[in-house]
This record gives C-alpha cells, structure tokens and sequence, in this order.
C-alpha cells in the first residue's frame, strides 16, 4: 500500500507524458508509468534515475485500446496501492492527411487512440477516482479547439475528448472529482517523428501538394520555436496539484493565443483567416 499519492499517466514512453511521470515524481507522488510496449522504458528509467525518484516511478504494461486491459490494469493499481488519486489520460497519436486520400480505417484507428482510449481509461477510474476525492486530467492540444489542416482526423478526436471532458466535468463534480483539460501547443518531442508519412509527402498529395507544402512549412516554424516537453508537464504537474485548478489550461502563451482566438471567434472567420495562412 502506497502512503504517497498515487497518479496513473499513460503513454509516458517519451514525450510530455516520460516528462510528466518524473515530474510528478519529484512533486511527492508515486507515478504508475504506462505505456503500450514496456521494452521502451529505458528512456523514463534513465530520466528518473537521474532526477533521484527512480524509487517512486513504476512501468505498467497499458494499451489504452484494449478496453479488458485497461479495466485489468486499473484494478491492479488499486489493489497494489489501496488508492488512485489522480489520472493523466496523455496517450495519443498523430495523423497528418486529408481525407480524400485516406480511408474511413485510418480516421477510425485515430479515433481509437486519442478518443475512446480516453474514455475507456476514464470510465475504468472514476470509481477509484471517486474514493479519492481525485483529479482527472486529460492532455488535449491547441488542435482539440482549432482545427488545422491535414489534421482533420487528429482534430476530430481531440475535438471530442474536449467536448466529451467538458460534459463531464460538472457531473464528476458532484462526485468529488475534479477535470481538467491540459493543451499544449508545438513541444519539443517525439511526438511529430512518430507520425506515419510518406517519404515524400508532398509528391504524395497530389493536387493538395502546395498546400501541405505550405502547412509543413508552418509546422516547421512553429517547432523551431517550441516549448520543452518538461516545461508542459510543468503545467501538467502545477494542474494535478492546484487548490483549485482551471478546467481548461494551456502550456504556452502561443496556445493561449490560438485557443483565445477561437473561443472569441462567434463567425469562425478569425480561425479561417488565421489558418488559411498556414497552407498559403
């Protein structure tokens, strides 16, 4: 049995969720790390190794589609641990395409990871979340409130853990669990190299070339300026540990922007304007 708090985060095998489990083991709290291949953990190892917490970092075997595995692995922890005070759902996949020319399978499998792997977790927590009194955190992106282009899948899903988060929120109030969403904006990870493309994505696109060359162009810029990935758990880490944290929070100042953006945007022109730069 655990006498420290207890938070389970997933997809933690690089990126901001590696980031967030040694952060909020240097915060006090003993950090349940899973990932889908547990033979990736030697980068989290290393990192908790050499920020001294390695003693309250555990690696646990999770795929967040996998609805059997996820309701197992849930269970374990609290049998294990006697509590689950807190879960950051951070899983998730990239997909950059436009629809023409991929398939209703890929928007479906995209849906899968970064939509009902969110749920399936969620659901399988709140009762040991409601024991707690805990804190449910789900990272989002700036793209689960602006859509971008050749995002249409990856936006799709992120709109819908938004919009399914902030249903829930109230209800899981009256519980005593608290929700928050977290959205980042572009961070230096690995996130963007896992993303499947073609060698050659813009001879693949055809008659969007110029414009996917136009957006990977933005994207470019916009990663030349990115925040770490331990500067987005940082927020990660100040929400879970927050008196009273907001519902929705940004990483950056540049998500504040965008995000800002949108939600003062009644017509959705200010959003058009602005991303139709992105593929001039």
């Amino acid at each position: 049995m655990s006498t420290e708090p207890t938070v389970l985060i997933t997809g933690t095998s690089s990126g901001i969720g590696l980031a967030t489990a040694v952060a909020a083991a240097q915060a006090g709290w003993r950090a349940v790390a899973t990932m889908r291949d547990t033979r990736k953990a030697d980068a989290l190892l290393a990192a908790a190794e050499a920020a001294g917490v390695r003693d309250l970092v555990e690696v646990r075997a999770l795929d967040v589609t996998d609805q059997a595995a996820v309701e197992a692995c849930l269970a374990q922890v609290a049998a294990d641990h006697g509590r689950l005070d807190a879960v950051v759902n951070n899983a998730g996949a990239g997909h950059v395409g436009t629809i023409e020319q991929g398939t209703v399978a890929d928007v479906r499998a995209v849906m899968e990871v970064n939509f009902f792997g969110v749920v399936q977790v969620t659901r399988a927590a709140l009762p040991l979340l409601r024991a707690s009194r805990g804190r449910l955190i789900t990272v989002t992106s700036i793209g689960g409130v602006v859509g971008q282009p050749f995002n249409e899948a990856y936006c799709a899903a992120k709109f819908a853990v938004e919009g399914f988060m902030e249903s829930l929120a109230p209800v899981a109030a009256s519980v005593g669990v608290t929700v928050s969403v977290v959205e980042p904006g572009a961070v230096a990870s690995e996130f963007v190299a896992n993303i499947d493309v073609a060698e050659d994505p813009v001879a693949a696109a055809g008659p969007y070339g110029p414009a996917l060359a136009g957006y990977l162009k933005h994207v470019q810029g916009a990663f030349a300026n990115a925040q770490t990935r331990e500067e987005a758990a940082g927020v990660i880490i100040e929400t879970l540990t927050a008196e009273q944290p907001a519902f929705r929070v940004q990483t950056s100042e540049r998500a504040r922007y965008v995000t800002g953006l949108k939600l003062t945007d009644q017509d959705g022109s200010a959003v058009q304007g602005m991303t139709a730069g992105w593929v001039a």
